[in-house]
């Protein structure tokens, strides 16, 4: 081998142990800095945030009281136990330990009954489709996922916004969500849960913002070109700021017609803010049933056809139900 000059040799020696190690652990750490991860799970504005981040932060307590004694046993053991450590005791002949056995096994099995136990519990109680109880009356928000931008219609209001949720604080949002084409995912962090759209089937939400604010609001769900900028803002305001908004969008002319949702279902990227004093009524519904259609009928579980056939076959009625939903 050829062997380094003793300048090199002494020049790579300047370095200390210390500013090597902290060298390193910058090189490590880069990815991190690098991606521009935000809290905003950890940081929720809304109650369903609130039970998540603390079913995370509960989760993750119970996982590490395994993780962390098993790594630093680890480093113990491979310290104590070393080549040249003359002084720990030597057993070849070693098998088994009743009390190692008990340790092993019974924390993990108590840990795990634990969190089967949390998530059980909070899987119902945070599941999407429960609505928030609440004395105040919720707000219903129907929302399509389109390439690539989102769509929020107000029923209760026939209004309509692109790219942008405003909701009052303190009320109950009852979102109901489909995709036109591309399955997507609405996820709004610091409020709560993610859940799915998907063309041709209805899913529900139900979120709440606990204090005023403006959250970012995304696409979790890769869907092609322009998904990286398949964002919205969802602005909490008071409920009179929030009339106000309601007023603005009735007063800005355009109008969301079967011609207009044409136009936007196009694919495109970065749309500004858009809003829409007047929806056509079932132009949610219609992109739901959009793969229902046979014979000019809607072939749908809770259709005048399929009632009537159900009626004729003489078989039991279907509960009242809302459209198809996943």
């Amino acid at each position: 081998m050829r062997e380094q000059p003793a300048g090199q040799r002494r020049a790579r020696r300047r370095f200390p142990l210390s500013l090597r190690c902290a060298r390193a652990w910058l090189y490590a750490a880069a990815p991190l800095i690098l991606t521009g991860c935000s809290w905003d799970l950890l940081n929720p504005s809304g109650s369903i945030g609130v039970q998540t981040r603390n079913l995370i932060v509960l989760a993750t307590a119970l996982m590490l009281l395994v993780v962390i004694p098993v790594i630093i046993l680890t480093l113990v053991f491979a310290w104590r136990y070393r080549e040249t450590n003359t002084r720990a005791e030597y057993a070849p002949r070693w098998s088994h330990s009743t009390r190692i056995e008990v340790v092993v096994w019974g924390i993990p099995c108590v840990i795990v009954a634990l969190l089967g136990i949390i998530i059980w519990d909070t899987t119902h109680k945070l599941d999407p489709f429960r609505p928030i109880e609440s004395k105040v009356a919720p707000l219903e928000v129907d929302v399509v996922a389109l390439d690539w931008k989102w769509l929020f219609i107000y029923p209760q209001y026939g209004v309509a916004s692109l790219n942008e949720l405003p909701i009052p604080v303190g009320t109950p949002i009852n979102f109901r969500i489909t995709a036109e084409s591309t399955m997507n995912a609405l996820f709004i962090p610091r409020l709560g849960s993610m859940v799915y759209a998907m063309s041709g089937m209805q899913t529900r939400l139900h979120l709440i913002a606990d204090q005023p604010g403006v959250f970012d609001g995304r696409s979790a769900a890769y869907s092609g070109s322009g998904f990286s900028d398949m964002h919205f803002r969802t602005i909490a305001t008071s409920r009179a700021e929030f009339d106000a908004w309601i007023a603005r969008a009735r007063a800005s002319g355009n109008t969301l017609d079967d011609a207009a949702y044409r136009r936007l279902e196009q694919p495109s990227s970065k749309d500004p803010v858009t809003l829409y004093g007047k929806v056509s009524p079932r132009l949610f519904q219609g992109v739901v049933d959009q793969y229902m259609a046979s014979n000019g009928e809607i072939c749908r579980a809770d259709s005048p056809v399929t009632l009537g056939a159900i009626a004729g076959a003489n078989m039991p009625p279907l509960p009242a139900s809302q459209p198809l939903e996943r």
